[in-house]
């Protein structure tokens, strides 16, 4: 499998991903440098950023953002929580460089006052699931040795509260964010003095071989409609699976069972008209029947990505006080 910008000559047919990604019948991958939301970077010197490689074998960056009032006088600044904002794109597409996605981590780095920690992750059909969920641990991971570095890097470490750290994910996003409270459990322990107090799922990507009644009857013409869902999950899970695979379906035939796991604090938003939604109610009901710390936010009418598709919208605005509220809740 070869991955290109120009497009292969001879080829019968392909599949494509919002204009940014074709994957031809010859197996041939075609991605444009063009993010697919084509937005200007709005930004107004109320956040500083940079960003640094956390994974050199598979040449991954993550993107930092801080109210850029720490970095005038660091140490007279209280210590900040760090903020995961992992993208979504159906685990297909996506950059913590888009437009769409550094515009909202400027806001949620100034409206939250958080440090926000905005990483990569290989992308398929290249990189086929678990990779994904590998790295989005890579990055937490990154974040320890920062914690334990004998020279940190002073950028960071002057204004971050390592011991409040809370990882939201965005689509596909969102199902990295699970996937990583399974895999760390409550307290974190194996991150050190890293220590996650809660994990935020927003409009998280799960699937399944039986379709809700949304993904069923949701509308074509909707943001996120099936046939795009549909491709994302067969471009992304392993050869030979299905949207059964426990990454993709938390309650499958073949998952581990979570009502005896243990886990850290989970919120759950959802559009009212996203057609994932029925997936990310079950998913919060199931869980606080088992007695799980879990809250379950619905924005009606709203479709998919309504955050960051529409981030001056009031239900983008109103969002932003709820996950501060979680962020104070859950913080030490």
């Amino acid at each position: 499998m070869s991955t290109s910008t120009t497009t292969p000559p001879n080829t019968i047919s392909y599949e494509e991903c919002r204009g940014v990604l074709r994957v031809y019948s010859d197996g041939s991958i075609v991605r444009s440098p063009n993010p697919s939301f084509d937005v200007p970077v709005l930004e107004d010197g109320s956040v500083s950023w940079k960003d640094v490689v956390f994974d050199p074998t598979n040449h991954l960056q993550l993107r930092l953002y801080k109210p850029a009032a720490t970095t005038r006088s660091p140490s007279s600044s209280k210590k900040l929580p760090i903020f995961y904002y992992i993208h979504g794109g159906g685990f297909c597409i996506g950059s913590r460089a888009w437009p769409n996605c550094q515009n909202y981590c400027f806001q949620l780095a100034s409206q939250l006052q958080c440090v926000v920690v905005s990483p990569d992750y290989r992308l398929a059909p290249e990189h086929r699931l678990p990779a994904a969920i590998h790295d989005g641990a890579a990055a937490l991971q990154w974040l320890r040795a920062q914690a334990e570095a004998d020279e940190p890097d002073t950028w960071l470490t002057d204004v971050a509260d390592f011991e409040n750290v809370f990882v939201s994910g965005d689509s596909a996003g969102g199902n990295i964010a699970h996937n990583l409270a399974v895999r760390f459990g409550p307290g974190s322990t194996e991150l050190g003095p890293v220590r996650v107090r809660g994990y935020l799922l927003l409009a998280p990507f799960f699937a399944g071989t039986v379709l809700s009644k949304s993904e069923a009857e949701g509308p074509k013409d909707a943001f996120l409609n099936w046939e795009l869902i549909d491709r994302f999950w067969r471009l992304s899970i392993p050869i030979g699976e299905n949207t059964d695979h426990p990454l993709v379906n938390p309650f499958g035939p073949f998952s581990r069972s979570l009502e005896p796991v243990a886990l850290d604090p989970i919120l759950v938003v959802v559009g009212g008209s996203d057609l994932l939604r029925d997936r990310a109610e079950d998913y919060a009901k199931r869980l606080k029947n088992w007695g799980k710390k879990v809250e379950y936010v619905e924005f009606e009418g709203e479709q998919h990505g309504f955050f960051t598709v529409h981030p001056n919208s009031q239900a983008a605005k109103d969002l932003m006080p709820i996950l501060k509220r979680f962020i104070t809740e859950n913080s030490s």
